[in-house]
């Protein structure tokens, strides 16, 4: 799996929390025993992910940049990238560190692992 693949499947999924469609992407990309960590400490196995991008506002917009391509193996691969979001002028910018970890089953690429590491500020 290329960079390249990768970074469209993540922009598939920002994309998604954006048009408020996440709860679909996600439950059809995360494995059935897929966690995300979330950046306020929080670890969702996948139907809790999905449950909660049901009521989740959507983002308005979002950016990223550094990406890189940690592992690459013919079943596995690791992304790490830094990622900017917001829902609104009144609200603050999400700004973290993603990590997210990819697994090839049944000829898909499925998302096994996802981790947010709130960016430093300054």
């Amino acid at each position: 799996m290329s960079l390249a693949a990768l970074m469209d499947l993540e922009h598939h999924g920002w994309k998604s929390l954006s048009s408020g469609t996440g709860a679909e992407f996600y439950g059809r990309v995360m494995t059935e025993n897929a966690v995300m960590t979330l950046s306020q400490g929080f670890v969702l196995d996948r139907d809790q992910v999905v449950a909660s991008l049901n009521d989740a506002p959507p983002w308005s917009s979002y950016e990223i940049s550094e990406e890189r391509l940690v592992h690459e193996g013919v079943d596995s691969a690791v992304l790490v990238y830094r990622g900017r979001a917001w829902r609104g002028e009144d609200e603050p910018t999400f700004d973290a560190w993603m990590t997210s970890v990819y697994v090839h089953v049944d000829g898909q690429w499925r998302l096994a692992s996802y981790q947010q590491t709130p960016a430093p500020q300054g």
